[in-house]
């Protein structure tokens, strides 16, 4: 084992992959699209790219380029309900499938990957 989670996951070719995958599904989700303004998805999958490699112990060009990350803060403009926290895991369960990474490096990325998409809910369902 290397000295990161960042080295052993496979590093930035990773989290590019990972990414990218998960956009694909985001392009034609009907509650999640709307809420990138942008024509092209290519911004919020440079900030997703460079967040998660900052946080697993890569690169700290997130914090250059952006600051602090506040996850929640930079989340609450955005209705997030208990459907678009699980189709945002869907999205990122589909593409970790899609990765050949070992399976306890996989577990401690879901776990992690779950637990922050649960924590960015800030609407109630009715």
């Amino acid at each position: 084992m290397s000295e990161t989670f960042y080295d052993d996951i496979g590093g930035h070719d990773f989290f590019v992959a990972l990414v990218a995958g998960f956009y694909e599904g985001i392009e034609s989700d009907e509650v999640l699209r709307p809420m990138y303004p942008e024509g092209d998805l290519t911004a919020a999958k440079h900030h997703l790219t460079l967040f998660l490699e900052q946080y697993w112990g890569g690169p700290r060009t997130y914090q250059a380029e952006r600051g602090h990350p506040r996850l929640r803060m930079r989340h609450a403009e955005f209705v997030i309900d208990d459907d678009a926290r699980d189709r945002w895991i869907a999205h990122m369960k589909a593409s970790l499938e899609k990765q050949t990474v070992p399976s306890e490096l996989r577990d401690e990325l879901w776990s992690y990957l779950e637990s922050a998409a649960h924590s960015l809910v800030n609407t109630i369902s009715h």
